[in-house]
């Protein structure tokens, strides 16, 4: 059991007794100081101050003491209000005592340290960098990994593109890779003169290289029932779809543009062709 310090002599008996209730509690749980900071979250220099009468603990300090010693919590409480009020109404004539003022400062001031020296409190700088730095490096990553995705999508239409080009070219970029999954077939039935594979029936839709849809997909199998093949009936405008729009322009003298306007579409609507190999 440690040997206490004598209280000051002017202290108020009701501050009196809180510290010595404090004082008790303490002697029974048989922690040190710093023991006791460490569960309370009060360093072991402001506790010196509370168990020798220099300083009233707070409410807080007091609630904590009481849940690691095993306390009455509301009787102790009960206790520091009385002591409060009695150490707010001696502040003058006790030079020996801490004003009100200058306890706040220091408890704000403690507050900062470290509740024990020799562990000092880890430097946030590094720290908060090297996460900002970690979430800038994965941005990027995640960013590169799109772009290669879309690179390696988008496939041979980039790399052989024709030197023209359409506004709606890169807009359909995205348009393009959706397409690629979709299955389209030939249906090919005449109506009125007009053969239909029954994937659109549009009449003056402009389609050009990099496009994809429905559209196009009946613009190839209408060029396959001409007998100039555009390669797979996949709904892209590519490279092989381009050329055979060119071949058949000129068959039909034609602008040759490798653009499908409403001259080609009639074209293509109307040619009797080959018959489909």
């Amino acid at each position: 059991m440690p040997r206490w310090k004598e209280l000051p002599a002017e202290l108020d008996p009701r501050v009196r007794q809180l510290v010595m209730r404090l004082r008790r509690l303490k002697d029974r749980s048989g922690l040190s100081m710093r023991q006791l900071a460490v569960k309370t979250g009060y360093s072991a220099k402001s506790w010196e101050r509370y168990l020798n009468g220099r300083s009233l603990p707070p409410g807080e300090a007091v609630e904590a003491m009481a849940r690691t010693c095993g306390d009455d919590t509301t009787r102790l409480l009960a206790l520091h209000e009385v002591a409060t009020e009695a150490w707010t109404s001696r502040r003058t004539g006790a030079p020996a005592q801490e004003t009100q003022e200058t306890q706040e400062a220091r408890e704000a001031r403690e507050a900062r340290e470290p509740l024990e020296q020799g562990h000092p409190r880890p430097q946030e700088g590094p720290l908060r960098t090297t996460l900002v730095a970690g979430a800038v490096a994965l941005v990027l990553i995640a960013s590169a990994s799109v772009l290669a995705v879309v690179q390696l999508q988008d496939g041979d239409g980039s790399a052989t593109a024709s030197h023209r080009t359409s506004p709606t070219t890169s807009a359909s970029t995205s348009a393009s890779v959706s397409a690629s999954l979709i299955t389209y077939t030939c249906r090919m039935q005449r109506i009125d003169g007009r053969w239909y594979s029954g994937n659109s029936r549009t009449q003056d839709t402009i389609l050009a290289a990099g496009q994809a849809g429905p559209e196009v997909a009946e613009a190839q199998c209408l060029l396959r029932r001409a007998g100039i093949p555009a390669g797979e009936i996949d709904g892209i405008f590519g490279p092989l779809t381009q050329r055979a729009v060119e071949r058949i322009q000129k068959r039909d003298e034609l602008v040759v543009d490798g653009i499908i306007g409403p001259h080609t579409w009639g074209a293509l609507r109307r040619n009797a062709g080959a018959t489909p190999k």
